[in-house]
C-alpha cells in the first residue's frame, strides 16, 4: 500500500478540493499519512494569489522532494495553472496538474507509476494535465463525505471568475464562471450530515456568480436577487443534521432587499458575512476595476444590520495598491472606522504577472506597504475587541471544536454563529452548547460557562 501525503495552500475552495482528492486516493486503497512523514507520493495543492503564495508553493514542493527524493511529487492547482512553464521546469515536480482534471488525479498518478518515468515528457506542456481555462469549460464535479476539519465542512458549489479586477490573477488561474448542480450539492450535504458535520460553509471562487451564465456585472445592473444561489442556501438548510450554514465571500452588489430578506428567513444561516471591499477609497476602487463605491458598500452593511441582530461583517483590504497616496490610505482608514466591521483581513499588494495592475505606474516600496498594513491591522484588532464585548453577559451558542490550555486550565474552544471565538469548561467536541459569557474577555475571545437550562 503506497503512502500519500497532502498539503494545502490558499483558500477554502482549495481546502475543499484537497479533501476531495484525499478521499479519492483513500477510496482506491492508498494510505494517507501526515505531510511531515515519509511518503511515496506528495500532493501539494498550490496557490498563486500573491508572490508569497507562489513562494510557499515552491517551498513545499521542494521540501517534499527533499524528504524523499524517490517520491512522486505532484503540484496541483493555481500556481501550476498560472505559470505552467515554471511548474514544469521545477525539478522537484514530477507531475503538474492545473485547475481541471483533479478528479482524474489518481489515474494520472497511477499512469505515471506504470510508465516509470511518467507522462511522455515533463518538459512538455501538452497532454491532459494543464488545459486552457480561458476557453469555455464545464464544472468539474467533485464530492466529499468527510473532511480534515473537525466540526465544519466546506462545500464548493462554484468555480471561476469573470470579474477581472486589475490586481487579480485568479480569473487566469481558475477560468470562467461555472456552477455545480443543485442535486449534487444536496447529496453532498446529506452525506456530510450523516457523518456528523453539523456546520457547512458554502463557498466558491466568486460565489455571487453561482448559476449565472452571463457576466455578474451585467446581472447586478438589473437589481434582481440571485434566486439560484438563494435556492441552494434554502435547500441545504432543509437537510436534517445540518445545524449551521455559513457563506463564503460575497460581492456587495449581491445584497439586494429581496436577497437579504430571504436570507433572514433561513434560521440556520449564521449572521457572519464576508463582503469583498479591497479599499475604502473610491479612486483606488476605480483603479482596481471594482464595480461599486464605498457609499454602496455602506448601504449593504446597513441592509444586513436591518435584518440581522449584530451581524459579524468582515472584509479584505489591499494596502499599497499602485499609486495609492497617503490621502487615499487615510480615506480607507476613516472609512473602515465608519463601516465598523468586525474584522478586516489586511494584505499588502502583490504584483501578479498578466494583470493590469502589474503594468501600472506608481508601484510602492514594500516598506510603505508594511507600515500601512501595520496601522490597519492595529485598527482592526481594536474593532474586533469592541465587537466581542457586545456578548459579555449574554447567552450565545458555541459549536465546540478543540481543547486549549488557558491560565493553566483546560478549556473547550469553539465559535459563535458570528464566528467569535469562545472558551468554556471542557465538554464534548462537535456539540452546540449555550454558554453565558461572563465579564471576561481574553483579547477577542469570550470566556463563559454552560447555561443551567437547555
Amino acid at each position: 500500500m503506497k503512502k500519500v501525503a497532502f498539503h494545502n495552500l490558499g483558500c477554502k475552495v482549495n481546502s475543499y478540493e484537497l479533501d476531495g482528492i484525499s478521499q479519492m486516493f483513500q477510496n482506491r486503497g492508498y494510505e494517507i499519512v501526515d505531510f511531515a512523514q515519509k511518503a511515496d507520493i506528495y500532493i501539494v495543492n498550490t496557490c498563486t494569489v500573491t508572490n508569497i503564495a507562489d513562494h510557499k508553493s515552491r517551498q513545499m514542493l521542494n521540501r517534499a522532494k527533499a524528504a524523499n527524493p524517490n517520491a512522486i511529487v505532484v503540484a496541483v492547482g493555481c500556481f501550476v495553472q498560472n505559470d505552467p512553464e515554471a511548474a514544469v521546469a521545477n525539478d522537484s515536480i514530477d507531475i503538474a496538474v492545473g485547475n481541471d482534471h483533479k478528479t482524474e488525479l489518481v489515474d494520472i498518478v497511477e499512469e505515471y507509476i506504470a510508465w516509470e518515468k511518467g507522462l511522455p515528457d515533463r518538459k512538455t506542456l501538452g497532454g491532459r494535465t494543464i488545459s486552457d481555462l480561458t476557453a469555455k469549460c464545464t464544472y468539474e464535479d467533485m464530492t466529499i463525505s468527510r473532511t480534515s476539519e473537525h466540526t465544519r465542512a466546506y462545500m464548493k458549489i462554484q468555480d471561476g471568475c469573470n470579474q477581472f479586477c486589475s490586481y487579480c490573477a485568479i480569473p487566469l488561474a481558475r477560468g470562467r464562471v461555472r456552477s455545480r448542480g443543485l442535486e449534487s450539492i444536496i447529496s453532498e450535504a446529506e452525506s456530510l450530515a450523516q457523518n456528523g458535520y453539523g456546520e457547512v460553509v458554502i463557498t466558491g471562487i466568486h460565489l455571487s456568480s453561482y448559476g449565472l451564465n452571463e457576466s455578474y456585472n451585467e446581472f447586478a445592473k438589473t437589481g434582481n436577487a440571485n434566486t439560484k444561489l438563494l435556492s441552494v442556501i434554502e435547500e441545504v438548510s432543509r437537510v436534517q443534521g445540518i445545524n449551521r450554514i455559513r457563506l463564503g465571500s460575497l460581492e456587495p452588489r449581491l445584497l439586494t432587499d429581496e436577497f437579504v430578506q430571504r436570507l433572514s428567513l433561513v434560521d440556520k444561516l449564521c449572521p457572519h458575512f464576508h463582503l469583498s471591499l479591497q479599499s475604502g477609497s473610491d479612486s483606488v476602487l476605480k483603479r482596481m476595476n471594482r464595480h461599486y463605491t464605498t457609499a454602496e458598500f455602506l448601504e449593504k452593511t446597513d441592509l444586513l444590520r436591518s435584518r440581522f441582530e449584530h451581524p459579524a461583517i468582515t472584509t479584505d483590504i489591499i494596502v499599497g495598491f499602485p499609486g495609492e497616496s497617503e490621502e487615499e490610505f487615510e480615506q480607507t482608514r476613516r472609512f473602515l472606522d465608519e463601516a465598523d466591521l468586525y474584522e478586516c483581513h489586511i494584505f499588502k499588494y502583490s504584483r501578479r504577472r498578466g494583470t493590469a495592475a502589474d503594468r501600472m505606474e506608481g508601484q510602492l516600496p514594500d516598506a510603505v506597504k508594511s507600515a500601512r498594513s501595520a496601522v490597519l491591522i492595529e485598527d482592526s484588532n481594536r474593532r474586533k475587541r469592541d465587537f466581542a464585548r457586545y456578548y459579555l453577559g449574554r447567552e450565545v451558542e458555541v459549536l465546540t471544536e478543540d481543547t486549549e490550555i488557558y491560565e493553566g486550565k483546560s478549556y473547550t474552544v469553539g465559535y459563535t454563529p458570528e464566528y467569535v471565538k469562545a472558551m468554556l469548561p471542557v465538554t464534548k467536541s462537535g456539540r452546540i452548547t449555550r454558554i453565558l459569557c461572563f465579564d471576561k474577555l481574553c483579547d477577542t475571545m469570550l470566556i463563559g460557562n454552560p447555561c443551567e437550562t437547555p
